[in-house]
């Protein structure tokens, strides 16, 4: 009993719009006095019984009502519906797309595909698109068989760059503005670039840490052998052994650092600094160092506030690594001058804060400043070496100043010293 009334239900719904077409001239014929009431109330009930009971001469009507999307609803539905359907998978694939026709001309294609090809357009064969012979060939192959052809493309211009490319055969349409294949284009060149850095890194950290771990084993085992009975030779091993134990120490501690700041370079910091009482606490803390090296260290404040959104040990860090530089490669007994200003707002640029770290040291050549940030790079490896350096310090600041949304700028001239400063966006009072 349920099965038939579900039935019927199923067939009225399916004829829902000429019944309701069939009731309403009913129910204008009485309002209009032409048609009893009485006898239109039972020609409505005898069109409802007939509507519930008579088979469907379609079954793909109420497939189409209930979408489940057969292919005989979708081809009443029509080709616009179907149309609209292929282009929206196309604009949601999320790298670069292309649609051809079955001549091998361009039929659609997604936002990203116009970063790849300036002058896409629909109508366009593929062989006007690119000129590349591999991509070429794969669509021609393409368009004669059933199998997806990968390839890999090396642009040229306007920049190198490595692409993957991957031509699919969708399924035959008799319409010719219909989709024949589909191909789709992935950018490798941030993938390799992202790689070589991870193996740069690899092969510097493994190098830094291997030539002080070999002097620690040559030792040792001079100690267990020629020098067991030297009590001279025994104390001049052991310091070197402490300061190359020192020296890794340090470069494992600035990898920690330097991969903490890396995973929370996306999370912008919360907390409130202040620059002028940062800076002191950085100068008070590195004076007995440059005391010690004979390098007169002095700061100047700024009369004013110089408040910052940002993570005051990472701030810390920044003055810390600056002044350090400052104090190791500087002039032997001459002086690292610290000072805090603010720079007024400039045109849409709200007002910025800085703090800038100067030397009278020996000062940097100019084809070495844009590489001063790269991890391990140096000017002087064995200068570097010698005063403790790791090669990561400025890498730690950059890191640093990328999470909170600062900038560092390095003047220098050779024989006249240099100038590092770092600049942040000013917190208003209200901040």
């Amino acid at each position: 009993m349920n099965a038939i009334w579900q039935g019927a239900r199923r067939r009225v719904a399916a004829r829902w719009m000429p019944l309701a077409a069939a009731t309403l001239v009913l129910l204008a014929l009485v309002i209009l006095q032409q048609l009893d009431a009485t006898a239109a109330l039972i020609s409505v009930g005898a069109l409802f019984t007939i509507a519930a009971f008579w088979p469907l001469d379609t079954a793909g009507l109420i497939e189409a009502l209930s979408g489940s999307g057969s292919s005989v609803a979708r081809a009443k539905r029509g080709p616009d519906l179907d149309r609209k359907g292929w282009r929206a998978v196309v604009d949601a694939i999320p790298t670069s797309a292309v649609a051809l026709d079955a001549a091998g001309s361009v039929v659609h294609y997604n936002r990203l595909a116009c970063d790849f090809f300036p002058k896409i357009r629909n109508g366009l064969p593929m062989s006007q698109l690119s000129r590349n012979p591999d991509l070429i060939g794969a669509v021609d192959r393409a368009l004669a068989t059933d199998e997806r052809i990968d390839v890999e493309l090396i642009e040229r211009v306007p920049v190198e760059r490595r692409v993957s490319a991957s031509v699919s055969q969708l399924a035959h349409s008799p319409s010719p503005s219909s989709p024949r294949l589909l191909i789709t284009f992935r950018d490798l060149t941030e993938q390799d670039r992202l790689a070589q850095m991870r193996a740069d890194f690899i092969a510097n950290a493994s190098h830094e840490l291997r030539t002080p771990l070999a002097s620690l084993r040559a030792f040792v085992e001079t100690l267990q052998g020629p020098a067991r009975d030297d009590p001279a030779a025994r104390e001049r091993f052991l310091g070197v052994m402490a300061s190359q134990a020192e020296r890794m120490t340090r470069l494992i501690d600035d990898l920690l650092s330097l991969s903490r700041v890396e995973m929370r370079v996306h999370l912008s910091p919360r907390g409130i600094v202040e620059l002028n009482e940062t800076a002191a606490y950085v100068c008070q803390s590195l004076e007995p160092v440059a005391e010690g090296l004979g390098i007169s260290l002095t700061l100047q404040r700024d009369k004013t506030p110089a408040r910052i959104r940002g993570d005051r040990e990472e701030i810390v860090q920044v003055i810390q690594n600056l002044i350090q530089n400052a104090i190791k490669y500087g002039r032997e007994g001459g002086r690292v001058d610290v000072r805090v200003g603010h720079e007024p707002p400039y045109a849409s640029a709200g007002a910025r804060v800085w703090v800038s770290v100067s030397d009278d040291g020996p000062g940097i050549a100019p084809v070495h400043l844009p590489r001063l940030t790269e991890r391990f790079y140096r000017v002087n490896v064995t200068s570097s070496r010698e005063k403790g350096g790791t090669g990561l310090g400025l890498a730690i600041v950059k890191h640093i100043l990328n999470r909170h949304r600062g900038e560092i700028k390095i003047d220098s001239k050779l024989g006249a010293g240099s100038v590092f400063t770092v600049s942040f966006d000013e917190l208003g009072a209200n901040g």
